[in-house]
């Protein structure tokens, strides 16, 4: 195509193939479920896009021009494969993408309840790094939503509260600690915390700084990280006390303990994500699941950052 010139509307390539098979305006118009007046309107644009008089109008309808003979196999080719494309698609029952941080994490918990509820639903889970990425795979279509802790502007995603996660202390059972049947969150002031796992400038990075910074704890994130097998055999061997969330499934292992964090309880937040305007069919039931069973943050139990409170209040 020459710069300059415009691209075909197919409402208005289909328009003129309806008025060429029926032959009358009035009649494309009853076909195409649209008025005669905007029949008119789209033959005239495809005629000015085109640089070409399709039609001349007679007594006994609309007769095709010599150009309008030309260009009417393009036509019914470009309706046919515009058609073909919309039944392919419509065809397709493709799975529910949902991104998710790690398949331990409480997420999987929650879509399994969704997928009892919603058994004719097929859900694909999918793993990343977290909001860096899933936000561009829900712009790209690559994922349709995404379990992640919020921050800065959604623009065109929207989001719902999803669940607010209770921390735990992970410590060895040499541990002065691990007797205790929960530890208040102040009693960690001067501690280090050892979490490997914990990447530079990711949200739950941000999340644990901001702990930290709230109880004096020093977050170590020194690595490196071989993976929960290999995190959860050097807790036990006494290489550190960690946090973990209350219902994460880490690997079991004889020489660790976890203990509840109170009086307030850390909760880390996460939310679904998703694009206001591109909808798998199935993620309107998969929001209405997760708000129906909104978390609420309790000021007087619970602690989160001042940027998480008002998408939880």
């Amino acid at each position: 195509m020459r710069e300059g010139e415009a691209d075909l509307d197919l409402g208005t390539v289909r328009a003129f193939v309806a008025v060429t098979e029926e032959r009358y305006f009035s009649e494309a118009a009853a076909r195409l479920g649209i008025s005669q007046q905007a029949v008119s309107k789209r033959i005239a644009k495809l005629e000015s896009d085109l640089g070409l008089r399709l039609f001349s109008r007679t007594r006994s309808g609309a007769d095709l021009t010599d150009d309008g003979r030309a260009f009417l196999p393009h036509a019914r080719a470009l309706v046919g494969l515009a058609d073909q494309a919309r039944e392919a698609l419509r065809g397709r029952r493709r799975a529910l993408r949902v991104d998710v941080l790690d398949t331990r994490l409480a997420p999987v918990d929650l879509l399994r309840s969704f997928h009892r509820r919603h058994q004719d639903v097929d859900v694909e889970i999918v793993t990343s790094n977290g909001l860096r990425s899933a936000r561009d795979a829900i712009e790209r279509g690559s994922v349709d939503a995404a379990f992640c802790r919020v921050s800065g502007p959604l623009e065109e995603l929207g989001s719902v509260p999803a669940f607010l996660e209770p921390a735990h202390l992970l410590v060895s059972r040499g541990h002065p600690l691990a007797g205790r049947t929960s530890v208040r969150t102040a009693e960690l002031s001067g501690s280090v915390v050892w979490m490997p796992g914990n990447v530079p400038g990711s949200e739950w990075a941000e999340f644990y700084d901001l702990l930290g910074a709230a109880f004096g704890i020093r977050i170590d994130t020194s690595g490196p990280d071989f993976g929960w097998d290999h995190f959860v055999a050097d807790v036990g061997a006494g290489r550190g006390m960690s946090l973990v969330g209350e219902t994460m499934r880490l690997p079991w292992h004889p020489g660790t303990v976890r203990i509840p964090l109170v009086d307030p309880v850390p909760v880390y937040p996460s939310s679904l994500l998703y694009h206001r305007r591109h909808r798998h069919p199935a993620l309107e039931a998969l929001i209405r699941f997760v708000r129906d069973d909104r978390p609420v943050f309790d000021p007087e139990r619970h602690w989160l950052p001042e940027p998480d409170r008002a998408a939880f209040c």
